[in-house]
């Protein structure tokens, strides 16, 4: 069995926020009807405790229950959940992959480039050769050096795609830089790149991306699933024309502090109760959220969605 026929990461996932409730309590009624729609609206999957899911705010207890009521939203909709779980220790994380998806049904665990320590470039490959080696799921790193304080170029992540349990990897530059084009050219073909920038998604599937874990899908969702279904058919014009279509999305949900403007897109559609983060985070302005709101109904009026194609054929 291949690494892609064990793990397959191809498609357009939702890494879900965490609902609070009026108390700033987990809401877990929001989280699961958010759930169930994005994974209704054709999400490959869900990544639960991503950043955008605010997990550093979290408890324990609160931890392990998002990642409950997100396993349990998947495994009813015959979809694919990966679990956030890096920390700055190596020996934390291990732990807290255990802990957060032992009896769940996670196809995979998603572990950042340790942060604040900003360890060297070999220590962080050791790293992630430690966890995947005595983790108990496959591993997709996440490479986000405006969060970590650490990048990882090209040979370090050639070097850890050759791991046989790191299956893939979130990309989150910035940028379709020249790491990341040396990686989707090179990496082998069992190593799956995911856009971790929403403004790339269709440049990074149609160089050769596996797809995007994507935070500016939790709006407009049937059409970032349709536009990264395009692109992985190598269908340039459709695919380019909703990554247009849906730019302001991207740019507006971005312009305040990740992810007050989804949180309060989603709680003015009623979709989850309030629009409540944890400190040190506060809520998006109105203003935002209006532009926001009306970007949406421009994009989703003037771009309907066409039926999706086939994926392509796994061999």
């Amino acid at each position: 069995m291949t690494r892609l026929d064990a793990t397959d990461l191809r498609g357009l996932w939702v890494p879900i926020v965490t609902p609070f409730d009026r108390h700033g309590e987990l809401d877990v009624v929001s989280l699961r009807r958010l759930a169930d729609r994005i994974l209704h609206d054709g999400a490959a999957g869900l990544v639960a405790l991503g950043t955008t899911g605010e997990p550093a705010t979290l408890t324990v207890e609160e931890r392990r229950r998002v990642v409950e009521v997100c396993d349990r939203a998947c495994r009813a909709a015959d979809r694919k959940l990966i679990v956030g779980a890096g920390t700055n220790s190596t020996r934390g994380t291990i732990e807290e992959i255990e802990h957060l998806t032992a009896r769940t049904s996670a196809a995979a665990a998603l572990v950042v480039v340790p942060y604040y320590t900003r360890p060297s470039e070999r220590a962080i490959v050791e790293h992630f050769t430690e966890v995947a080696n005595a983790s108990s799921l496959p591993i997709v790193a996440y490479n986000v050096p405006y969060r970590t304080g650490r990048a990882l170029g090209a040979p370090a992540l050639l070097e850890m795609s050759e791991h046989p349990r790191i299956v893939g990897l979130k990309q989150a530059v910035g940028a379709l830089d020249i790491d990341t084009l040396e990686l989707l050219a090179h990496a082998g073909p069992d190593f799956q790149i995911l856009a971790g920038d929403d403004a790339f998604i269709t440049p990074t599937v149609l160089m050769g991306g596996a797809g995007a874990i994507a935070a500016a899908a939790h709006i407009c969702t049937p059409l970032f699933v349709e536009m990264t279904a395009r692109a992985l058919v190598g269908d340039h014009a459709r695919a380019g024309e909703l990554a247009a279509a849906l730019l302001p999305i991207v740019t507006i949900g971005f312009s305040e502090p990740n992810p007050a403007v989804w949180k309060g897109t989603l709680a003015r559609q009623q979709q989850i109760a309030t629009d409540g983060l944890r400190r040190p985070m506060t809520s998006a302005s109105s203003a935002t959220v209006d532009r926001l709101l009306e970007a949406a109904e421009r994009v989703t009026l003037g771009h309907p969605v066409v039926v999706l194609p086939s994926p392509p054929t796994v061999r």
